[in-house]
Parts: structure tokens; sequence; C-alpha cells
């Protein structure tokens, strides 16, 4: 579950960690307001969950009064799309009012878990800010990375080993081990996917203060952390994707023409990627689970024709502790409520196969059947082009 900026940043504070004294609006008056107390120069900040923001024209510096609010009007209502948001962009309803900072470098900072090493993973460089992506690509001699075994937990050598690699030595070596212990803690007491500060700033009078500041909670530990499930804020999430989870399916929805039905995380890998191999793009992932029923699958196919990116349908299942039977049952029903508006290739294997083909040759939809995987994507890839 990721959470805003103001969001992360309250809890950077709770931690201890120094964050700009700032707050949340929703109006031009509210943002004038703020920026006239908290003095000038100000930031507005754009909140949405997607970095990119600056780039996009919404994070602004204002140095008076009329710049508050002609940048409160302009950021305020606005549909921002950046890398992140996807083609659709997020509409910004509230805005951060922070008061500015004398900044003499912008570094970055970030901890989070890595599971190519089995390790909480500290991420530095000295090069922080907007073209942090651009920086680690092109030098990543200049990204310092410290591994942090999760039984043994933080340890002072490790505070050390990034600081050290950031160069930095007396009072700021203590700020920066200090802000980093914190870091850490917070990320292991709550769960956190991820902690990211960027850029962290240093101030002309050689501080640190985070400027920036994103977060995602692991959802499968939400049960542990109520307080933090109060953060989520559904109309940040793809509507598609909410109404999934409601109804217990995983899916996540991606930018091809091809809507595709598996059971089983591997195989909805391994489907996407037979899709791209036949040259066409899957337009979502989303997989039933092994204990899918009729109404799991109802629910799953309604969900795929309401995105209209989707132009056809490919549904590859291998019956185990889902029965073919049982998929074949939940399309027939789901088709009858909402029709076959486009083309839908079915692959099925397993239990119950013999079963399933005939409720499907018996409902007198127009299913195109597939033998294997390598059939089906020849056969959708066909599809699409002609959608």
């Amino acid at each position: 579950m990721k959470i805003h900026e103001y969001q992360a940043k309250a809890l950077l504070r709770s931690a201890g960690a120094p964050v700009p004294e700032g707050r949340t609006v929703s109006s031009v008056r509210e943002a004038v307001s703020a920026a006239d107390s908290l003095g000038y120069p100000a930031a507005l900040k754009a909140q949405i969950h997607a970095g990119g923001r600056g780039k996009a024209g919404a994070v602004r510096i204002v140095h008076n009064k009329s710049e508050a609010e002609e940048a409160a009007r302009a950021i305020l209502g606005m549909t921002l799309t950046t890398a992140q948001t996807g083609g659709t962009g997020h509409t910004v309803s509230r805005v951060l009012v922070e008061q500015g900072c004398n900044i003499e470098q912008e570094m970055y900072l970030s901890v989070l878990p890595d599971r190519e090493t089995a390790s909480i993973m500290i991420i530095a460089s000295r090069s922080g800010g907007m073209n942090i992506e651009d920086i680690a690509a092109a030098a990543p001699e200049k990204i310092i990375r410290v591994a942090v075994g999760p039984l043994t937990g933080i340890q002072p050598f490790h505070l050390r080993q990034a600081a050290f690699g950031l160069g930095l030595g007396g009072a700021q070596f203590k700020q920066f081990t200090a802000l980093l212990e914190r870091l850490f803690r917070l990320v292991i007491t709550n769960d956190l996917l991820l902690a990211e500060i960027n850029p962290l700033a240093v101030t002309a009078e050689g501080n640190f203060i985070a400027l920036d500041a994103k977060m995602e909670i692991d959802s499968s530990a939400m049960f542990r952390h109520p307080d933090l499930a109060e953060l989520h804020e559904p109309s940040e999430e793809d509507p598609l994707e909410t109404e999934a989870a409601k109804h217990r399916l995983n899916y996540i929805r991606l930018n091809g023409n091809i809507g595709t039905m598996v059971n089983g995380a591997g195989l909805a890998m391994a489907t996407m990627d037979m899709i791209k191999q036949a040259g066409a793009e899957p337009a979502n992932f989303l997989d039933v689970g092994g204990g899918a029923s009729e109404e799991m699958i109802e629910n799953g196919f309604r969900i795929l024709l309401a995105d209209p990116g989707v132009k056809c349908i490919l549904i590859n299942i291998f019956g185990g502790i889902l029965r073919c039977d049982v998929l074949a049952a939940g399309l027939v029903k789901a088709a009858g409520k909402v029709g076959l508006p486009v083309p839908v290739v079915v692959r099925m294997e397993g239990t119950n196969v013999k079963e399933g083909r005939k409720i499907l040759e018996e409902s007198g939809l127009e299913m195109i059947s597939a033998v294997d995987l390598a059939d089906a994507a020849a056969r959708i890839s066909k599809v699409a082009g002609k959608a």
C-alpha cells in the first residue's frame, strides 16, 4: 500500500527524523494562508501516489502571496500525468505546503527489502533529486549499497559503511548515522517495502532534512498495523484493481490490449511472456488463484471487460484445485450477464477438462479453443492484430 508524501513525513517525524514544517490543504485559499503562515519562500507540492511531480510542474517554489495563489490554482485540480501514473493520470485534490529551505546539496537515501540478497538494503548517493534514475544508470559507482541481515539487524558498522561511502565526517557523520538508524527501524517496525528520502537535503547550515519522502507498506502485514491501514486512499488506486481486491482477485492493470485470466502467479507470468513473444501486449495480470469459485471467475471476467483497452481475452487454466468445469460454468454465467463483446481464446488442461469443454460447447458461446499455451498465444496474437 502506497501512502502520500505528507503521510510518510508524519511517520518520519514520529521517528525523530528531520522534516520541513508543512501543512496539507485542498483549496487555493488554504494554500495561500498556509504559505503566509509558514513564510516565504515556500514549496507547494501535489499529493499523488507517483513520482516525477517536479518534472510535470506539480512542485513549485513561491516567494510571495501572489505566486502562492498562482501556483495553487495551477496545481489543484490538474490531471497529473507522469511516468508512474499511467496514461490516464491522477487528479490533484490535495497540496502539501512546506517551509522553504536553503539547500546546499541534494543526496539520496532509501531502505528496502532486497529479495536478490535476502537482506534489508540501504541505498545512498551523494547525488539525489529528480534525475536519480539517470545517475544510477549512467554512473552506478555513485550508488552506495549496504546489505543488512534481517536476523542481526542494523549494526554500527553498517551505519559507518554508508556514511563513509558518502564521504561524511564530523557533525554530519553523526547526524546522518542517527537518521539512517531511525529510518531503518521505521522500515522494520512498520513492515515497509520501501522508505525513500529523495532528496535528502544538506542545508547551508550543514544540517540534514528530508525534503521528499516515499513509502510503501506491505499490504499482507496490514493486520499488524490498523493505524497504518487508516492511511489507505482508494481514490489513488486504479478502480478496477480496487474492485478486484473486493473479490479476492490478484489483478494488476497494464497497458496492452489482451486481457488475461490465469490460475497461479507463475502460470500468469508465463502467459504474459508468451503473449509478448508472439508480438502482442497483455492488458493485465489476473490470477484467480487455485481456489476460485464460479462467482470469482464471473467477477474476474466482468473486470476484464470493464477495461476499455481490452480488445480480446486469453483464458489459460491448468485445472488442479480450480477444476476446469468450475471455470467453464463461471465463464458461461458471466457471459450470460455481460455478453461476449470481444473475442475470447480458452486453453484448459487438467482436472475435469472434458467436462469443462463440454460445458463451453453446449453453451453456444463463440469461444476459440486452443490446444496448448503456444497455440493459445499464437491465436490470441492473431485475434489482437485483427482487433
